[in-house]
């Protein structure tokens, strides 16, 4: 495809590729850039050999060949979807050969202050795709046909849209030159800091985004002006570099929206076969992110083909359909994964007067229409023209068609109606409440934003509801502060007992804040088999298992360590002193919840217990070299260890 071939190292930052000295060296290139996107790829239709890879950048990544395969199939439309003009949708792919490398402090900062479903992908790419297909006698198969794709670690996909539809179009007029430019320009952006307003200029443009935090409050946009008020031009405002509408991306199955909730709760496989990869992308990444503020632990893909490479591990009838979402536009995989449980098939949006309110309302059909942006009405705080690249619908008069549920023996033509099929019944009663909410929003023509809002909110509030009891209960398996001591190990967290848990829900459950009525039991029980109980518990645990240390380092930094020294031999000293140090390192290394003070005392601890000890000890524990490369104990090799007991 390209002269990028060969799994090599992932990416030689440094274009000498000269060692390090032990004096900090200046910023590697592109590590700016390195913290948004991993690369740039232009594809292209190439008669001999179809979907080609024209150019990478920067030229210094490198991709695997199963990796470049990925990229080219999915980075077009199939032939189903006979998409003109210009398209924008998304993929997620397995990353090959292993990590590059340990990960950057800066990842690892990063990803400690954003919320777990937000933080950047271990073992996956997203691919954000800008495909033009247009009329073009010049070329031989009479189509100009060519993707650009910005390939990251991070989910956000709201601002790799709208950045796609900024640098795109100028890029299909004036290609590689301009490309080089915009990655450029990309290398100059801050790197993305958790709970910052950041302003993002490219191409004559500043984008303004707020990045998401742990510490901001959910259903929220906090973005605020960042101190830039005479800065020119005008930024763009994004309120979101996550959130899809998920009104419009719902919009044929609101009445279904909360069975879907609980598939994705539960990790149910699921096909999503819709006419467009702009279609099925949206639908996959609102589904997935329905369940936040949880993460989703299951894989997903937005736009999945019959030539990628997990197809057959995916499509085979030797054992259960794996925890997978896809995303799909061939309706060959109707026939392909027919036995699947749960299948969703959606339609292309009516146009005005072919539809009607399906819903549990009952009310008369109502009407709505196309509502196409005008590209010429951008100005100043308004998101730049092209990141939908749907139109909008403008519903008159009631919710749009809604698809049916139906039984998945009913599924077996190609020409499959729009519908769920599944068998799946849903342990909670339907939140009719709702659907007339929505109803009379869209009858006070009340604006898209504020009905996505509306939804988002009520499903995240179906989350919290869900979660609650599980962080009460859990809460409860932390032991109390009082019985953290300085020199015994500290206590250890209590086992997760099912049992124990669900006879809480009768005294501590859902029903304190939700008012919905149903088998909550049912669901938790299904719910402990699921990835997403094992994923939420393990992350858990670990923030405890965290807060218990940093707990731990607090007692001993309060303890007078030097009375406890008087009586010890040097042999326990020295002891005291390789833990010490090496709790030390484990806190700073982790990013533990310690205060700085604490560190500090922490430090002044190990001098004075190495200040204590004969010349030739202290040689040997802080040689020379250590001290100038500033190397802990974790270098030598030591395991996490209590700290001595008095005797």
């Amino acid at each position: 495809m390209d002269a990028l071939s060969g799994a090599g190292p992932r990416r030689a930052r440094c274009g000498l590729g000269a060692p390090s000295s032990g004096a900090r060296a200046p910023a590697a290139p592109w590590t700016r850039f390195s913290a948004w996107l991993e690369c740039v790829c232009v594809v292209t239709f190439d008669l001999e050999l179809g979907q080609a890879l024209e150019l990478v950048y920067p030229s210094d990544f490198r991709l695997t060949d199963k990796e470049k395969n990925s990229i080219c199939y999915l980075s077009f439309p199939d032939s189903h979807s006979g998409c003109l003009g210009d398209t924008q949708f998304s993929f997620r792919i397995r990353q090959c050969g292993g990590q590059r490398g340990p990960w950057s402090t800066d990842d690892r900062h990063y990803d400690s202050g954003a919320p777990v479903s937000l933080q950047k992908e271990s073992s996956h790419y997203f691919g954000y795709v800008y495909f033009r297909q247009v009329k073009d006698s010049s070329v031989k198969r009479g189509y100009f046909q060519k993707s650009l794709v910005l390939v990251s670690r991070l989910p956000f996909v709201r601002l790799f849209q709208a950045l796609l539809s900024l640098i795109a179009p100028e890029y299909f007029d004036k290609l590689a030159p301009c490309l080089e430019a915009v990655c450029n320009e990309i290398d100059q952006w801050p790197a993305p800091e958790p709970g910052q307003t950041l302003n993002l200029p490219v191409v004559g443009v500043v984008l303004q985004v707020h990045i998401p935090s742990r510490a901001d409050k959910p259903a929220c946009s906090p973005l605020k002006q960042c101190g830039h008020e005479n800065l020119l031009p005008t930024p763009l405002v994004l309120s979101s570099v996550y959130e899809l509408d998920l009104f419009r991306c719902f919009q044929p199955v609101l009445t279904h929206v909360q069975m879907l909730w609980e598939l994705m709760l539960l990790g149910e496989p699921l096909v999503v076969l819709a006419p467009s990869p702009t279609v099925s992308s949206e639908m996959v990444l609102a589904l997935t992110s329905c369940l936040q503020p949880l993460k989703f632990c299951c894989d997903y893909r937005p736009y999945f083909t019959i030539h990628d490479s997990e197809f057959k591990e995916f499509t085979t009838r030797t054992q259960a359909p794996p925890n997978v979402v896809l995303g799909v536009t061939n309706p060959f995989f109707i026939k392909t994964l027919q036995h699947w449980p749960h299948i969703l098939r959606v339609g292309e949006p009516k146009l005005s007067g072919e539809a009607g309110l399906a819903s549990a309302q009952g009310s008369q059909g109502g009407r709505w229409g196309w509502a196409l942006g005008d590209p010429h009405r951008e100005g100043p705080g308004s998101e730049p023209a092209g990141t939908d690249s749907r139109p909008r619908l403008c519903f008159l008069g009631g919710l749009p068609k809604q698809v049916k549920l139906k039984k998945p023996s009913r599924l077996k033509t190609l020409d499959t109606k729009p519908g769920l099929y599944t068998a799946y019944t849903a342990h909670l009663h339907r939140d009719k409440a709702l659907l007339k909410r929505l109803l009379g929003g869209l009858q006070k023509k009340r604006p898209p934003g504020a009905l996505a809002a509306l939804l988002r909110t009520h499903l995240l509030e179906l989350t919290q509801s869900f979660v609650f009891p599980l962080e009460h209960y859990m809460a409860s398996l932390m032991p109390l502060q009082k019985s953290i001591t300085p020199w015994k190990a500290p206590p250890q967290i209590g086992p997760f007992h099912q049992e124990d848990f669900l006879r809480s829900l009768e005294h501590a459950g859902p029903q304190l804040t939700c008012i919905l009525k149903g088998d909550w039991l049912g669901l938790y029980r299904r719910f402990f088999k699921s990835p997403h109980f094992d994923g939420w518990y393990r992350q858990r645990r670990k923030e405890m298992a965290h807060k218990l240390e940093a707990l731990h380092l607090e007692a001993i930094c309060e303890a007078n360590i030097e009375t406890w020294m008087k009586d010890k031999s040097e042999v326990e000293v020295v002891d005291l002193a390789l833990k010490l140090r090496e709790k030390l390192v484990r806190a700073q290394g982790r990013q533990l919840p310690v205060k700085e003070e604490t560190l500090h005392r922490a430090r002044l601890y190990v001098e004075t217990v190495i200040g204590s000890l004969p010349k030739d000890l202290q040689a040997v524990l802080c040689p020379p070299q250590d001290r100038a490369e500033g190397r802990g104990p974790g270098a030598w090799g030591l395991g996490p260890a209590e700290l001595p007991s008095p005797q």
